[in-house]
């Protein structure tokens, strides 16, 4: 059972991890305006304008004179999800 749990923390980091740095580079190509009919950047936008707007409308304080901070929010939440997490069920 021990192993099991161990598997399932893990694949849940990997995957934390991977939608971290989807949220870094579409926050990043987001200052290049780029050309929205490229998939890449459609698939970007799918990918992290649900869990944006969740925490714009949650959190109307992260936009900041026109800069927006939910990439940051998101990130740093993740981190902690993650860190509790490993810390709590891996010992």
């Amino acid at each position: 059972m021990n192993a099991l749990i161990y598997a399932i923390v893990q694949t849940l980091h990997t995957i934390f991890t991977i939608y971290i740095w989807v949220v870094i580079i579409a926050a990043l190509i987001s200052f290049v305006q780029p050309d929205p009919r490229n998939p890449i950047v459609q698939i970007l936008r799918r990918l992290t304008e649900p869990a944006f707007s969740f925490i714009r409308r949650k959190l109307p304080f992260v936009v900041f004179s026109g800069v927006d901070l939910s990439p940051l929010v998101i990130i740093l939440g993740l981190q902690f999800i993650d860190i509790f997490m490993m810390r709590s069920l891996i010992g």
